[in-house]
C-alpha cells in the first residue's frame, strides 16, 4: 500500500507526530512518503495569505494524510490554501490531524478539522479518521500514540 503523508509544520511539532506515524505506517509494511507544504509569508495575527512553494501532489497514492497546525483558532492558512488548490482523482482512505497548542480542542482544535474535512468535501474527497494533539496537554504523548495507532488501523484494514 503506497501512502502518503502530507504536513504543513512551522514550529516541527506537526512533523514530529507525521514522522511517528510514518514510521507505524512503515513498519506494518506500506510504503509510505513523507511531503512537506512550504510557505513563506502568512502572519497568522495579521491574516496575511501565505505563498505556497512547495506542494506535494495527492495522486497516485492509496491513501492520504493531511497534518497541519492550529493557527490563530483555525486550520493554519497554509494548509488552507494548499487544500484549496489541489486537484486529487482518487483519494482513498484520508485522514486529518491537527496540532494545537491548547489543552482543549475546542480552543481552535475542533474548528481546524472542521475546516480540514470541509475543504476537502469541496473536492469530494470523503475523510475517515480525524484526529487533535493538544501540545500542552499532560496526555500529549498519549493522544499522539492513540492517533498513530487509530491512523495506522484505518490506512492499512481499509486497503
Amino acid at each position: 500500500m503506497k501512502i502518503c503523508v502530507i504536513v504543513y509544520s512551522q514550529t516541527g511539532n506537526t512533523l514530529s507526530v507525521a514522522e511517528k506515524l510514518k514510521d507505524a505506517l512503515a513498519a506494518k509494511g506500506c510504503d509510505v512518503e513523507l511531503q512537506r507544504v512550504v510557505a513563506t509569508g502568512g502572519d497568522p495575527g495579521a491574516r496575511a495569505l501565505d505563498t505556497l512553494v512547495q506542494t506535494p501532489d495527492p495522486n497516485g497514492y492509496d491513501a492520504l494524510v493531511f497534518a497541519s497546525p492550529v493557527q490563530a483558532f483555525s486550520l493554519a492558512q497554509a494548509m488552507q490554501l494548499y487544500l484549496s488548490q489541489i486537484s486529487c482523482t482518487q483519494a482513498g482512505t484520508v485522514c486529518c490531524l491537527v496540532t494545537q497548542h491548547f489543552k482543549k480542542p475546542w480552543l481552535g482544535g475542533n474548528r481546524a478539522i472542521r475546516k480540514m474535512c470541509a475543504l476537502l468535501a469541496r473536492k469530494n474527497i470523503p475523510t475517515s479518521e480525524t484526529g487533535i494533539v493538544n501540545w500542552s496537554g499532560v496526555n500529549r504523548e498519549a493522544q499522539i500514540d492513540e492517533i498513530v495507532l487509530r491512523f495506522s488501523t484505518a490506512l492499512t484494514e481499509e486497503a
